[in-house]
């Protein structure tokens, strides 16, 4: 089979590059230049572990190609994957207008049968939208070529995509017809070898699986969130609250850890996408209302314990960070938490010392020298008044922490990701600041 993948970004890249790694030829789509040219020579825009090593194996075996030309890489394909963005307008809505784009562009070049699937995460309803703009395309040249829309979700995890590519809990797929059908379990077919199940829907159902996954998950989140800080109130540990409700198969461990909030380009935009779709119809999504504004406000939690910690004057402190990104294992810093702690650092008369193991060439891009950028974790506690632990990178798990204790000012952790014992801490003489476990469990050995 030979298919098109237009986008290559996140999505895109990683849905190209794994196709490739099972055989297909592959080319991937973008109208930047420099992008396409750093491809082809092996620079990749994002991070993702094992994505630079594929990228350049599958380029070598002449399976994955990477050109601006759309007209020249659609002709002839079986697929055509939409892999562009769908970025939040001011209203939480999606924009489809890169999707769009790509549709019309697809119409104006198709020359044979092909399915056109979208893979950007899109609104219930988007591939009427694609399909009127296809057949709005044909008919401005006046051809007749047979197509069909799919909608095919992608459940990509950030740090861990290749493997959720290649070795998928489900494949979501939805048709509108058979022959659509057969193209896409013939595509999917190096992945259910392995059995890894395959299900195919309508279209609506698919479009709409998306947004309720991403929507569940972030739903848990706020909840072991707003669990956490009641705990906080009423001296209950939040920890040993988690492993007794986990314990349940019907809750699961998944998702229910406390911290300071999600971020990425997901689970914000498309809660939002979800609430702004159900207002359109009519219809208010109180839950999930409620989740963003814990969500939120959770982002602010280790700041406000930051500021009552020092008696609410940070003017003239110094704070190290360990960790920008969102998560670990990405260089992603949209809606990371790491960028509302600094704000209100800032802000408050405050500097900041900061770490990330990948994240500081995209921090540079986003705060710019309003921060400093440490070479290394401990070089970014020299003389700094606390420590904030704002992403759990495995290497921040275990530092010597006679070193932290030497290097700071004070001996003072922020751990907003709960990755250090509070016995422990306070063993080793550190004021430790949680979440959902009182300050007071950890009071400093003087």
């Amino acid at each position: 089979m030979k298919i098109a993948v237009v986008g290559t970004g996140y999505v895109g890249l990683v849905t190209g590059t794994c196709f490739a790694e099972v055989g297909i030829n592959v080319t991937c789509i973008d109208i930047d230049e420099k992008k396409i040219a750093n491809l082809r020579n092996g620079i990749l825009p994002i991070y993702e572990p094992g994505l630079e090593e594929m990228v350049s194996r599958n380029v070598k075996a002449e399976r994955l190609h990477f050109s601006t030309n759309l007209g020249e890489a659609i002709k002839g394909a079986d697929v055509a994957f939409i892999a562009v963005g769908t970025p939040p307008g001011e209203d939480g809505s999606a924009d489809l207008k890169y999707v769009l784009a790509v549709a019309r562009g697809i119409g104006e070049n198709i020359d044979n049968y092909c399915v056109v699937v979208t893979k950007s995460t899109v609104p219930v309803g988007t591939a009427a939208k694609v399909r009127a703009e296809l057949q709005n395309a044909l008919t401005k040249r006046d051809a007749t070529v047979e197509f069909d829309v799919a909608s095919n979700p992608e459940f990509l995890k950030e740090g861990a995509a290749i493997d959720d590519f290649l070795k998928p809990d489900r494949i979501v797929v939805g048709v509108s017809s058979d022959r659509a059908e057969e193209a896409m379990r013939r595509l999917y077919k190096p992945f259910l070898l392995n059995g890894h199940p395959i299900i195919f829907m309508d279209i609506p159902s698919a479009e709409m699986t998306k947004y309720a996954a991403n929507s569940m998950l972030a739903t848990k989140i706020s909840f072991m969130n707003d669990i956490a800080n009641l705990c906080e109130i009423m001296g209950a540990d939040v920890n040993k609250v988690r492993q007794g409700i986990g314990s349940d198969a019907r809750i699961g461990t998944k998702f229910i850890y406390p911290g300071i909030g999600y971020g990425g380009s997901c689970f914000p935009k498309d809660v939002k996408a979800l609430i702004k779709t159900a207002q359109e119809n009519g219809y208010q999504m109180q839950v999930l209302q409620a989740v963003e504004g814990v969500n939120e406000a959770q982002k602010e939690v280790l700041f406000n314990k930051v500021k009552n910690h020092f008696g609410g004057d940070l003017k003239g402190k110094r704070f190290a960070i360990w960790g920008l990104s969102f998560k670990p294992k990405t260089d992603d810093m949209r809606e990371a938490p790491s960028l509302v702690i600094i704000e209100k650092l800032l802000a408050e008369g405050a500097t900041v010392s900061a770490y990330d193991p990948v994240a500081i060439a995209e921090a540079k891009h986003t705060l710019h020298d309003t921060i400093t950028y440490a070479k290394d974790q401990f070089e970014a506690l020299v003389d700094a008044d606390a420590l904030l632990v704002v992403t759990e990178w495995p290497e921040f798990r275990s530092p010597s922490f006679e070193v932290v204790g030497r290097l700071l000012k004070e001996k003072v952790v922020f751990d907003g990701r709960n990755i250090y014992d509070p016995a422990e801490m306070k063993e080793a003489g550190f004021a430790y600041h949680c979440i959902g476990i009182r300050a007071a469990h950890a009071e400093p050995v003087a």
